[in-house]
């Protein structure tokens, strides 16, 4: 990677390198709020914000990806094919003096070579060698006769794709390949790629690749453990006498049952509007209720509400005149 190519994330997310994991979440949901394709319709630069913004997020939430970026500079995505790092810390190492990733690793390894008894310099880094072939950073002792090692990554998609199901075409190094994630993938979930982990160059083995489902927020809907939420907000008249209203489900809009009396964090449920179960079938939607006054009042509104709390019987605090220290 080229000095002038590589993207502070850091900077992207607008956040320190010291920032912890709930400060990067908190930058990463606004952001990518902001910029969401649905909140910006048509706006390729929003839409490309909105992709780098992912990119940092998906590296940086990773505490080994994050170590490595930190440690690794322009070339930790080299790093990362190594599966832990060189042998010695090299923080804060200046990579600058070498062309490439892989001229800093043929010298290291060619110093590790020399001072092994007997040691053969075969057996250092190649350029195209895969991680855990050679001795790799294990030693060189005798060759793995086993398959590669499997291989994970962070897959990020939005909340219609992991709905769906969506056909992913990925880049492996030099080699190209599509993925079938089937509908109903929820955040956190792996799926597994077989044959397409690291090989073993004895044996010509592959492990497995597993791919981490990440899902871009959305503006309405959300996950909750395994629920599908969302709120709506409702009027103080509605919340007084019930009412019937229209809330956004993955299948569009259905109409719900609001209940007199019904308090300002209630939830209702919509049975069978939630999320697609792999398996089949689907689960509920949760309706989270937030009852917001208005801001503006006309004449007639302010009459009519000032009427209501001179005639109101109802005491919402009653119980707190007996509360004691």
């Amino acid at each position: 990677m080229a000095a002038q190519d590589f993207k502070d994330y850091y900077a992207i997310l607008g956040i320190s390198k010291s920032a912890s994991a709930d400060e990067l979440k908190r930058a990463y949901r606004k952001l990518a709020r902001q910029y969401h394709p649905d909140m910006n319709p048509g706006n390729a630069a929003a839409e490309a914000r909105f992709k780098e913004i992912n990119e940092a997020y998906e590296v940086l939430s990773d505490p080994d990806k994050r170590r490595k970026y930190d440690q690794f500079g322009q070339y930790w995505k080299q790093a990362e094919g190594f599966g832990g790092g060189a042998p010695g810390d090299f923080g804060g190492f200046d990579f600058s003096q070498y062309g490439s990733f892989d001229d800093f690793i043929n010298e290291l390894l060619g110093r590790f070579a020399g001072g092994v008894p007997g040691g053969d310099r075969s057996y250092g880094y190649r350029p195209g060698t895969p991680p855990g072939g050679f001795g790799g950073f294990g030693g060189f002792g005798e060759p793995p006769t086993s398959a590669g090692g499997d291989l994970e990554a962070n897959l990020s998609m939005t909340l219609s794709e992991a709905f769906k199901g969506v056909q992913k075409r990925l880049i492996l190094g030099s080699e190209e390949i599509e993925v079938r994630i089937p509908a109903g993938a929820k955040p956190g979930s792996k799926i597994r790629v077989r044959g397409k982990g690291q090989m073993n160059p004895y044996t010509r083995q592959r492990g497995d690749l597993y791919l981490k489902i990440d899902i871009q927020p959305h503006p309405f809907f959300r996950f909750e453990e395994d629920n599908l939420v969302c709120e709506v907000a409702i009027a103080p008249d509605e919340a007084v006498l019930g009412t019937a209203i229209d809330v956004p489900t993955p299948d569009g809009l259905v109409t719900m049952n609001v209940p007199a009396g019904i308090r300002s964090g209630q939830t209702l449920r919509l049975r069978g509007k939630g999320w697609v179960n792999p398996k089949g079938g689907r689960g509920d939607q949760l309706v989270k209720i937030v009852i917001v006054p208005p801001k503006d009042l006309s004449p007639a509104e302010r009459e009519y509400y000032e009427k209501i709390r001179d005639s109101r019987t109802f005491d919402p605090r009653s119980g707190l005149k007996h509360i004691r220290l």
